[in-house]
């Protein structure tokens, strides 16, 4: 196929295009690079052997987003892009209503008017909202907006709700969600990971930088949680076994089948809590984390983890990475790239 994928310089991106390549699509990418770098494309390359076509374009500009569509041809595409900082949404709610759904709707309108008929949607647990304690399964309380408890979360529910009704009334567009948990590790090669800017929002690349000593402790937003240790629970998932799933979605869309809505979890099924990440980090690195305990972020949960039956049935997934194997292939990333990408 001819994929599209949006936000490719990414984190997320970056590993799927790589799966991509070596499945024989062909990638043509976008990025507004304002969470990315463009140093992950020419990794891409290198660990792929293969060029990347590569737009620099906000998705928010229609008329320059129009000319990728112009100047290429494609299948499907896998929208990635998007502001994805859970506190920063609660503190600038506006910013990521206007970029993530402004950038969401114009893919659609030029979709439809170049023909494009297949999308995958990178979605997030967060569309479920606040549910204590269980394995969360796609029918439950999905986009219910009054129990999404920050902004970035409402924003996924609310482009999910705008694919479902396209795909209600234009029988022409397919549309995979996948929902998927918390992504972490990073390629074998130590070529691609996750690399912020900045300080990061996201557990492992914190712990990445303390391990390292780039910074001299972690710090532990709450543990007054109902979870067995009182810090936060969540489902993680190598980012590989992740980027996989993308390519088994877009095999999904394209089989002859009149359905053209399907929903997807992505994760282990298996929550593990702050600690036990930073446990499992002290054994993979060697490493001794420091860390403090800090009041809670404001828009975190308890537990969140999932059910990947469905997927693991309708698509053929299986995450097979351990959770030793994610904090290994991070740390290696980051040891072997102690400030990202920067060249």
């Amino acid at each position: 196929m001819n994929v599209l994928v949006l936000g490719g310089a990414g984190y997320i991106g970056s590993h799927t295009i790589v799966e991509l390549l070596e499945n024989n699509h062909n990638v043509v990418c976008v990025d507004n690079l304002v969470n990315s770098s463009k140093e992950a494309i020419n990794r891409i390359e290198k660990i792929t052997n293969k060029k990347i076509k590569f737009y620099n374009i906000d998705l928010c500009d229609f008329d320059k987003f129009k000319i990728v569509f112009n100047e290429n041809q494609f299948d499907s595409a896998i929208m990635f892009a998007g502001l994805k900082a859970v506190g920063e949404s609660v503190e600038k709610p506006l910013l990521y209503y206007h970029n993530n759904l402004l950038s969401l709707i114009n893919l659609l309108r030029l979709m439809k008017e170049y023909k494009v008929k297949n999308i995958v949607f990178s979605s997030s647990a967060t569309v479920y909202g606040y549910e204590k304690g269980k394995a969360l399964k796609e029918i439950d309380k999905a986009n219910d907006l009054n129990t999404i408890t920050n902004p970035y979360g409402k924003t996924k529910a609310m482009i999910e709700n705008i694919l479902m009704d396209e795909a209600k009334v234009n029988k022409e567009i397919k549309v995979c969600l996948l929902r998927y948990f918390n992504p972490v590790g990073a390629h074998d090669s130590k070529l691609l990971g996750e690399d912020p800017k900045g300080i990061p929002n996201n557990l492992m690349p914190y712990i990445a930088q303390v391990a390292i000593g780039k910074r001299d402790k972690l710090h532990i937003f709450g543990n007054d949680y109902d979870t067995k240790d009182g810090t936060g629970v969540r489902d993680y998932i190598h980012v590989v076994d992740l980027a996989i799933g993308h390519v088994l979605a877009l095999d999904k869309l394209s089989e002859n089948s009149d359905e053209n809505l399907y929903v997807y979890n992505l994760g282990t099924g298996i929550g593990y809590s702050v600690l036990d990440v930073v446990n499992e980090y002290e054994k993979a690195s060697g490493k001794k984390i420091n860390y403090v305990i800090d009041s809670r972020r404001p828009g975190d949960i308890d537990n969140l983890y999932c059910d990947p039956t469905k997927a693991i049935n309708e698509l053929g997934f299986k995450a097979t990475k351990t959770l030793y194997d994610m904090c290994k292939s991070s740390y290696e990333f980051q040891l072997n790239n102690p400030n990202g990408y920067e060249v």
